[in-house]
């Protein structure tokens, strides 16, 4: 994607508000899809790793978890189903089927904070790469390798971070009472 949609492989997005309030489908859909990036980002940013083990109840979703697993699902989303590319460790040794419900939460706490940092935000310019590709050779409505139109691959990854940035918000202010809906103008873009 050249800059023309807010953003170039490998380099945080940009974009104006003009662009926010009043852009075509496919502006609409990345800057979307972007500030739910941002936002689940700054939810699990500066967050110790007791922090990103912490889990509420019963539940065994936790920030760390919520990375590794976001990460799949962009390695999944961009890389496998979208570019038709083998997926990069650690994620070429699970099964889709056995490891879903559960290797994420279960495995999270054996990395530092700064590895599952890491592999999110490495999953997240290879992704943005991907999706760049993609749009330089048409718009939303072209279909991946599987079948699945583009359209409907952005809308699902947006969809996947409202929900989990929204795990990540319950989770983000037991740890230290951090709030908000959005992080604050200086945060940095993974």
């Amino acid at each position: 994607m050249t800059s023309a949609f807010g953003f170039t492989p490998g380099k945080a997005p940009e974009w104006d508000i003009e662009r926010f309030m009043r852009g075509d489908e496919v502006e609409t859909a990345l800057i979307t899809l972007e500030r739910n990036r941002r936002t689940f980002a700054w939810k699990c940013a500066d967050v110790d790793a007791d922090g990103l083990r912490l889990r509420l109840g019963a539940s065994s979703v936790t920030l760390g978890g919520l990375l590794k697993h976001m990460a799949w699902v962009e390695e999944l989303y961009f890389q496998h189903r979208l570019a038709d590319r083998p997926v990069r460790a650690p994620f070429d040794q699970l099964d889709l089927e056995s490891d879903w419900d559960d290797w994420a939460w279960s495995t999270a706490a054996d990395d530092t904070p700064d590895a599952l940092r890491a592999l999110w935000v490495d999953t997240v310019h290879r992704s943005r790469e991907a999706l760049a590709e993609a749009l330089s050779r048409g718009g939303l409505e072209q279909t991946t390798p599987n079948g699945m139109s583009l359209r409907r691959l952005v809308v699902d990854m947006i969809e996947e971070y409202a929900r989990h940035t929204g795990h990540a918000d319950l989770l983000r202010e037991q740890v230290d009472g951090v709030t908000g809906e959005g992080p604050p103008q200086d945060f940095p873009v993974p």
